[in-house]
């Protein structure tokens, strides 16, 4: 028992004396390693270099992409237990998303049984007076629930609560983090002071943190609801963001059942209002667009396949460099390296390139963020993507990853079969090794093929919006914002004087062809969509039978080149006194009159009975790229009171010759003449409205087309590059051939052989996943066929002249070849 327990003894000392030194062995090992590759990759600069920035280019693309498309789509948002956080939709046919009325929000709020709670909240702006010079604030009215619901603290004193929204409640206010440093300078006794807001004093209570930001980033204050007595009498009066937390246990699927029962029940209670009433439930986290969501994920799929090319070329750089040193190899191993070391060796230049490869690709991706963030839509979220702990992460795995699988595969083929025996020439390169040479070059023609066909069809799609008539001339117009607050300009009288004195200024001003007032920009607001009744008969609440809603100023028309059909404009003399009147869209007309004239019909629209006066053309009012509903122009004289407060005409359009923005500072004193109080906002030409409308996509066009540039480069670099190793490793052949009577002609016929198979293999299997790719991303192309010819001839086109140009230096080299060389040189 005794020389048991000393053999179990000595076997665990052993033991612990391996695990104790082993460290120091593979460090020491890991040193000598680094030492050699040091060495090695100075004696080759070019190599070095084209290899860290071969790898810098691939790294670099997928760090950038990956900061935006994590801070989308993956970051949790910054709320507790944020994956519980939803937002509920009404919904109609042709529209999958729409806001929901006072009354049916109370009624979710109340027969739910899936949700912890439910609050609601919309968007406003304010003229904040007093505070320096008047100013524009965008904030949202919440009810007294939503920061309970959203789990959020205030940074100093309280949010509002319950108590804030109830009927006849102090009127309370909670700033941002950055209005409060930047009006107020960060004071802490700023509680209990109250500002102007509208012309109405509120009492400001809290403070959120610095990074609150809710709905969006452009928040700056939030103010409890009044919901005026009328609020729950129309269910189709939409315009509340309803927010829900679901209760624990429930799941999204859950939750989407829960509410289809209570939008049964619904239109089981109210028939007329709610007829084709459902609702709809999507994570809060989930709350951007299919095209934005497409649009991230293409340039995602882009980026991985400039990484897979990228990858491609080192794995054929390093597998030609290993089989080069197979007698450096050789010699190694007849000293007693083992293939284990040998590979490590190999593995560890692999790892020490790919390092320095990705410390350059996170420095490029650091410069191309700022043109990546322009793709981010709003997020409750702060900031904009950056260099971050997950992004440095990621890049390093992929670091790490690309190493390995660019090393490994290459030196475990080098070192395979018997490396003692220096017979083996250094060029040798046919068999298997032909065939992984082979693959590599049909996946770099696939992925070119790949990229060059998606950016190509993206291009067209782009170009395609961009010949899209908006319906208007957005040339040498100035727009600018001065929303009227109320109750300050509830009379319509008030208004009218407001209206008619700047517009008589500014029509005085030189070079000034013409100004209007209305109450949304086209393409910069594409809602104020109401249901039309036609002769007394209400129609169904649909797309089909809906119409979007503006209050103008009669030079409207003519200001934006905005084509007048039939009938008259509207005119000074449209107001309350006289019969209410409209100016339909030509798609208006054709609708409800197809084949008739519009002018003298009636129809009620936003409660009031209306007669066509004229009809005009068409604009694109929800952008370039969406279908607009039909348009209902109503004169701004017959705006009651503070009937539709939210369409009082705000956005201010002024044509001119030469550059608009000239006019600015004469403007902002006009109005500064007629209300010293009215802030002057959202200065801006409709050009740029227009311009950036299809931003995004222009940006991704760019981005994908470099994307795709950038790949051809790289394969074909690859392809001549293994190409000519092929050549070179078939050079004793030749010479073998050509020996033996072989001419010239031959022997280019056998060089260019293998390159054109690969190239058409390449071409077809990359047209195939394009055209896949196409239908997948087909909401990114404004209606193009995904198998549209001109992209795939291009593409394809292109990239087998650019696998046949790689393949004709070396096939030229190739009939210069010396046999007796050739030979001795093996």
């Amino acid at each position: 028992m005794r020389n048991l327990a000393r053999r179990d003894i000595s076997r665990l000392a052993a033991i612990l004396e391996v695990l104790s030194n082993a460290p120091q062995v593979h460090g020491d090992i890991f040193r000598q390693d680094l030492r050699y590759t040091a060495r090695t990759l100075a004696r080759a600069p070019g190599f070095t270099a084209v290899a860290i920035l071969v790898l810098a280019l691939g790294i670099g693309a997928n760090t950038a992409v990956f900061s935006v498309t994590d801070y989308v789509l993956v970051r949790p948002l910054p709320f507790p237990s944020a994956d519980r956080l939803v937002k509920i939709w009404e919904t109609l046919p042709g529209y999958r998303k729409m806001e929901a009325s006072p009354a049916n929000y109370r009624n979710w709020k109340r027969m739910n049984t899936v949700f912890e709670d439910a609050g609601a909240l919309t968007s406003m702006d304010f003229n904040l007076i007093g505070e320096g010079a008047p100013e524009r604030v965008q904030g949202a009215v919440v009810t007294g629930n939503l920061f309970s619901i959203l789990g959020v603290e205030p940074r100093v004193g309280r949010t509002i609560g319950p108590a804030d929204d109830q009927d006849g409640a102090p009127r309370t206010v909670v700033l941002s983090y950055g209005l409060w440093q930047r009006a107020f300078g960060g004071d802490l006794t700023v509680l209990g002071r109250e500002i102007n807001l509208n012309n109405t004093p509120y009492t400001i209570i809290g403070v959120m943190p610095s990074e609150f930001h809710f709905p969006d980033q452009e928040a700056q204050l939030w103010t409890p609801f009044e919901f005026p007595e009328d609020a729950f009498s129309d269910r189709n009066n939409n315009y509340l963001d309803t927010v829900a937390r679901l209760r624990h246990g429930v799941s999204l699927r859950q939750a989407q059942a829960g509410m289809n029962v209570i939008a049964a029940e619904m239109r089981r209670q109210y028939p007329k209002e709610l007829e084709q009433h459902g609702i709809a439930v999507n994570f809060l986290r989930d709350e951007i667009s299919q095209q934005q969501r497409l649009l991230l994920l293409a340039l995602a799929g882009a980026a991985i396949c400039v990484l897979l090319i990228a990858c491609t070329n080192l794995a054929n750089l390093l597998f030609a460099r290993a089989l080069a040193r197979r007698k450096e190899l050789a010699v190694r191993a007849a000293l007693g390296a083992g293939r284990e070391r040998l590979i490590r060796q190999l593995a560890t230049e692999s790892l020490v390139l790919s390092l320095f490869g990705g410390l350059l690709g996170v420095l490029l991706a650091r410069i191309a963020l700022p043109l990546l963030n322009r793709l981010v839509p709003a997020l409750p979220v702060a900031g904009m993507p950056s260099m971050d702990g997950r992004v440095w992460g990621f890049a390093l795995i992929t670091t790490v990853l690309t190493g390995i699988a660019c090393g490994v595969v290459p030196a475990l083929r080098a070192c395979r079969g018997d490396l003692t025996g220096l017979h083996e020439g250094s060029r040798s390169g046919g068999g298997r090794k032909a065939g992984i040479r082979s693959a590599l070059i049909l996946t770099e023609v696939t992925l070119s093929v790949v990229l060059l066909i998606s950016a190509g069809l993206l291009m067209q799609a782009l170009l395609r919006i961009q010949a899209v008539n908006p319906g208007f001339r957005s040339d040498g117009v100035l727009t600018l914002e001065t929303a009227l607050p109320m109750p300050k300009y509830i009379p319509t009288a008030k208004r009218i004087a407001f209206y008619r004195r700047v517009l008589s200024d500014v029509r005085a001003l030189p070079g000034v062809s013409g100004a209007a007032y209305i109450s949304f920009l086209p393409m910069a607001m594409g809602g104020g969509i109401w249901p039309v009744d036609i002769d007394g008969k209400t129609m169904d609440r649909s797309e089909g039978h809906s119409a979007s809603l503006r209050f103008v100023t009669p030079e409207f028309f003519s200001v934006l080149k905005i084509p007048r059909l039939s009938g008259r404009n509207l005119s000074d003399l449209d107001t309350l006194g006289r019969p209410m009147t409209a100016v339909v869209s030509e798609s208006f007309a054709r609708r409800y009159w197809p084949g008739q004239s519009a002018l003298g019909r009636h129809f009620k629209f936003a409660f009031i009975d209306r007669t066509v006066v004229g009809v005009v053309g068409d604009i694109r009012v929800r952008g370039l790229e969406r279908n607009s509903e039909p348009q209902v122009y109503l004169p701004y004289q017959q705006q009651q009171e503070d009937n539709l407060a939210g369409y009082w005409p705000k956005d201010l359009v002024i044509r001119a010759p030469g550059d608009p923005a000239l006019l600015l500072p004469a403007v902002r004193r006009i109005i500064h003449n007629a209300d010293p109080e009215q802030p002057i906002f959202n200065v801006r030409t409709l050009d740029e409205i227009v311009r950036n409308n299809v931003a995004p996509r222009a940006v991704q066009v760019r981005i994908i087309g470099a994307f795709a540039a950038l790949a051809l480069l790289l394969a074909g670099i690859g392809i001549h590059g293994m190409l000519s190793f092929t050549v070179s490793a078939r050079s004793p052949e030749f010479a073998v051939r050509m020996a033996l009577g072989a001419q010239p002609s031959n022997i280019l016929k056998i060089a260019l052989r293998d390159s054109v198979l690969l190239a058409l293999a390449g071409v077809i299997l990359g047209a195939a996943i394009a055209y896949f790719a196409g239908r997948v991303m087909q909401a990114l192309l404004a209606g193009l066929d995904p198998a549209n010819a001109a992209p795939f001839l291009f593409a394809t086109g292109l990239c087998f002249l650019m696998t046949l140009a790689g393949s004709l230096a070396p096939a030229l080299r190739a009939l210069r070849v010396d046999a007796i060389s050739a030979l001795r040189a093996e």
